[in-house]
């Protein structure tokens, strides 16, 4: 199975993301990250060693793909349309994080338009950095977007500072988190990426 991670703006977890499916991933068979993001912010995180799977620069996949089950991508920021193209038809799911923020939606609604133009339906999107209850930003960002008959992860990311100190300590947010929400709720996502293989195979 291959999973990219794309988005057209920045600061809603797109590396975040890839790194802790990759994660998931690696705890049911051998997965591998691609980092096609010119800022390298996978293989940065990767750096101090401590990360479960490998992270290599996706002009070395042709070396190392063929040794995995499962591959995610770290895409390239802000992808132009002929990107998109690409990347939607070389996955079997293109996930695209979004917080929930008006800016955010707003973008997110312009990177819609693009996979509809270009025909793409293998994608979800994925609601990240949603802020504690009583806020109800997260909801009513799931409400919009579920009522404009949108594909949207069942539960979403929230947002946490261990987030932040995983990247700078190269971990995982398990390590730093201790009442593991964090991975919680990635491994939420993985467990419905799962299922939704599981039909596609079937």
């Amino acid at each position: 199975m291959v999973i990219s991670v794309a988005s057209y703006k920045g600061g809603v977890g797109k590396t975040t993301t890839a790194i802790h499916l990759a994660a998931y991933f690696q705890t049911l068979e051998p997965t591998l990250l691609l980092d096609g993001d010119l800022n390298r912010s996978a293989l940065r995180w990767a750096e101090p060693g401590k990360l479960p799977f490998q992270v290599v620069d996706h002009r070395q996949a042709a070396m190392h793909i063929h040794r995995y089950r499962h591959v995610v991508v770290d895409t390239q920021a802000r992808p132009d349309t002929r990107d998109m193209k690409v990347l939607a038809g070389s996955c079997d799911l293109l996930i695209l994080p979004c917080t929930p923020d008006a800016i955010s939606l707003q973008v997110l609604g312009d990177t819609v338009e693009t996979l509809k133009t270009i025909g793409a339906e293998n994608y979800r999107i994925l609601l990240t950095v949603v802020p504690p209850r009583p806020n109800r930003d997260g909801e009513e960002a799931r409400q919009y977007l579920t009522g404009s008959g949108l594909p949207v992860f069942a539960g979403g990311i929230r947002r946490l500072v261990a987030f932040q100190r995983a990247a700078l300590e190269g971990v995982t947010v398990d390590a730093i988190d201790r009442q593991n929400l964090g991975w919680a709720d990635y491994a939420g996502i993985g467990d419905q990426i799962v299922q939704m293989y599981r039909m596609i195979a079937a």
